[in-house]
């Protein structure tokens, strides 16, 4: 029995250790017209049609954003691109004004997922140059009279990645994916299988 439960143990490290590219989605809200959404993710190996993006801006109920996609670089950012409208990569769900990137290749390695309200651009090549708007005195969203669209923009952002080894968002809320809750469920129940076997 203690070599079952010891393979058991096993597989599950070496399926856990398996990159396999999955979808993530992060949501949350942001405060002020200066705050920045900050999304990390890897690629364990080169990729082919990874996309990254928002759907958040709903025609008009939140803040109109900005995208932009940053390779790391020692201890800081490099920009590879920044967008401020592409709202064809998810037609389904994205409307006018909604952002991101699609690749059809990106080189392993760390990156960086930026949303900011337009018309917060980056304003230099590495992030710590910064974006427009961070000498700004912080103005509540709900405030805020954004320009190219309208006063009582709603804060809530959401992050879309698809073809990504893994993601972390720092930002409050993220949605966990089917696949990190399979994982968690198949723990939970080896161990109750586990303490049921010891009684």
């Amino acid at each position: 029995m203690k070599k079952r439960l010891l393979l058991i143990i096993l597989l599950a490290f070496v399926w856990s250790s398996i990159s396999v590219a999955a979808s993530f989605t992060f949501d949350g809200n942001i405060t002020y017209h200066n705050d920045i959404v900050y999304t990390n993710f890897t690629l364990d190996n080169d990729a082919t049609n990874v996309r990254v993006w928002t759907d958040s801006y709903m025609d008009e109920t939140n803040f109109d954003p900005i995208t932009a996609l940053w390779a790391q670089n020692g201890s800081d950012y490099s920009l590879i691109d920044e967008n401020d409208d592409n709202d064809g990569i998810e037609p389904d769900d994205q409307t006018i004004y909604d952002s991101g990137f699609s690749l059809a290749t990106l080189a392993a390695g760390t990156y960086l997922f930026t949303v900011a309200a337009y018309n917060n651009f980056a304003i230099g090549d590495l992030l710590s140059d910064g974006f427009s708007f961070d000498g700004d005195t912080p103005i509540l969203l709900s405030e805020w009279d954004q320009p190219a669209s309208h006063l009582g923009m709603g804060s809530y952002y959401r992050v879309n990645l698809d073809g990504v080894d893994s993601a972390d968002n720092p930002n409050p809320n993220p949605v966990p994916e089917p696949a990190t809750l399979l994982l968690l469920g198949s723990g939970l129940a080896g161990l109750a299988f586990y303490r049921r076997k010891r009684k």
